[in-house]
């Protein structure tokens, strides 16, 4: 096997690892394109998915702090960049921790933690590597790895109390939410949220989008049912997907992507709706919808 078809067996896990370390699919592609060069230019090694796994990190690891830096300048509320799923382009999801790692809720938890712990938290939960090889990765003692893994999971908590709900029952809560929305039934939106629902939006100054967040069961669903009685006048389109793991409404108007919401689960009702109308943070997405 030649190294390029070395690397591009392993493009989809670099990828995927990327993504949940920074919350931005095209700031990922291009820490894969130079862990990508730095392979072609290197030696030989005795273990490449170990060596390709390392460099992704510690680019990743470069690039947080200044991440963070443009989200506390960004305008309004940041979102993750969503992401399609149903393809295999972030690895495997195969597992409940695999699928809740790419979760935007999940993603938002994470940008709660210092970047070594993310990337413990990242490398143990998403990808199973065990302490002795995290600590390889980030060039610690094992013991310091274990702490990194034990500080992270006290502040994201446990993630399966969050993400309830199979992608299957996420999928047919969501088509009848849609179908609610398109009739303007906001009872039947009410009966498919949770109390203390909150709907966040995320324009970037960029798009039309909620400046603060919406909340309370009763008032998004006013809000949602309105949008979709606007919206479907004007040629939009509202499509299921499968984004971060989980089914998502895909918003297109006249063809274009415009907007993507996606929500969140706890059990036969949605906690959390978050959309992105960002066009910068859309573009990937549309241009794999094609």
């Amino acid at each position: 096997m030649t190294k390029l078809d070395q690397f591009a067996a392993s493009r989809p896990r670099l990828l995927g690892l990327a993504y949940r370390m920074l919350g931005e699919a095209t700031e990922a592609e291009d820490v894969v394109q130079d862990a990508y060069l730095r392979w072609r230019d290197s030696v030989e090694v005795d273990v490449p998915e170990a060596w390709l796994t390392k460099v992704v990190t510690n680019l990743c690891l470069n690039r947080l702090t200044s991440a963070r830096a443009r989200r506390e300048r960004y305008v309004g509320t940041w979102l993750p960049e969503p992401v399609l799923t149903d393809g295999g382009a972030l690895g495997p999801l195969e597992t409940v921790e695999q699928r809740e790692s790419l979760a935007l809720g999940m993603l938002l938890l994470l940008e709660r933690l210092t970047p070594p712990e993310r990337a413990a938290f990242v490398l143990r939960e998403a990808f199973g590597y065990g302490h002795r090889e995290i600590a390889e990765f980030l060039d610690v003692e094992e013991a310091h790895a274990r702490q990194l893994y034990r500080r992270a999971r006290e502040h994201v908590g446990d993630p399966r109390r969050r993400f309830t709900a199979s992608p299957e029952e996420a999928t047919k809560i969501l088509e009848r939410f849609v179908a609610a929305a398109s009739e303007g039934d906001v009872a039947g939106l009410e009966r498919l949220l949770a109390e203390d629902v909150v709907s966040w939006a995320d324009g970037g100054g960029r798009a039309p989008a909620a400046s603060r967040p919406v909340a309370g069961r009763t008032r998004v669903a006013r809000f949602f049912g309105g949008l979709a009685a606007r919206f479907l006048r004007d040629g939009v389109e509202l499509v299921i997907g499968m984004v971060n793991g989980g089914p998502a409404m895909i918003v297109r108007q006249h063809g274009t992507l415009i907007a993507v919401t996606v929500p969140e689960f706890d059990g036969a009702r949605m906690t959390a709706l978050r959309t992105i109308t960002n066009p910068d943070k859309l573009a990937l997405l549309a241009a794999r919808l094609v």
